[in-house]
């Protein structure tokens, strides 16, 4: 399949990055395909190449989504039709004081399955910080990895996210439909206030044990 990450900054650039060290096609989108964060991105990983939203989006069968929340409903407008589409959301709306950016009233998630109406939305990689996907690895533990949960409604794209939670070195976890995402956002501020508003340091991940 065909990856577009439309963003470059902490985390689309190291998914998009990992994602084409593992052997994907992975094209980085964004408003100037040759602005600073693509180009950084491009030196750290030459498997990478560059294109415009609009195009990066049209080319692709799965589109990760990590810009800034604020930023989401204009991106989804320019580089639309999402017929089709999988569509990876990998962003959290973060509002004062480590709130919920939509009151808890629905997810992120949601607004943006609403916003690009036609594609299948799936939650992925948002429930740690940057660091985390730049290294997944957590030697001394045998065989378990750190827990990606996953949201969505259709089960074939939530089955396409987890074979590239896999590839990234996490163990994808279904947590549900979309409705769940909510509960994903809320894990995502409340591992933002242990890590980093707390100081106990970002290397802190999730992990499911099964008896």
């Amino acid at each position: 399949m065909s990856i577009a990450v439309i963003g470059a900054g902490h985390v689309g650039a190291p998914i998009a990055g990992r994602l084409a060290a593992a052997g994907h096609r992975v094209v980085l989108g964004g408003t100037d395909p040759s602005s600073d964060s693509i180009r950084s991105a491009i030196a750290r990983w030459p498997g990478l190449v560059a294109a415009k939203t609009a195009e990066a989006v049209a080319e692709a069968d799965v589109v990760f989504l990590a810009v800034p929340f604020k930023a989401v409903e204009s991106v989804l407008a320019d580089a639309g039709p999402w017929e089709g589409k999988t569509l990876v959301d990998c962003t959290n709306p973060v509002g004062p004081g480590l709130s919920h950016g939509l009151h808890s009233q629905r997810s992120g998630a949601e607004a943006i399955r609403d916003a690009a109406p036609g594609a299948s939305v799936v939650k992925a990689f948002t429930i740690y910080g940057f660091e985390n996907l730049e290294d997944s690895t957590y030697p001394g533990y045998d065989d378990l990895k750190p827990a990606m949960l996953v949201a969505g409604d259709e089960s074939e794209s939530k089955a396409t996210v987890a074979s590239y939670c896999e590839a990234l070195g996490f163990e994808p976890v279904d947590t549900g439909g979309l409705d769940s995402s909510l509960h994903l956002e809320h894990m995502t501020l409340l591992w933002i206030k242990m890590a980093r508003a707390q100081g106990q340091g970002p290397g802190m991940v999730w992990a499911r044990l099964n008896r």
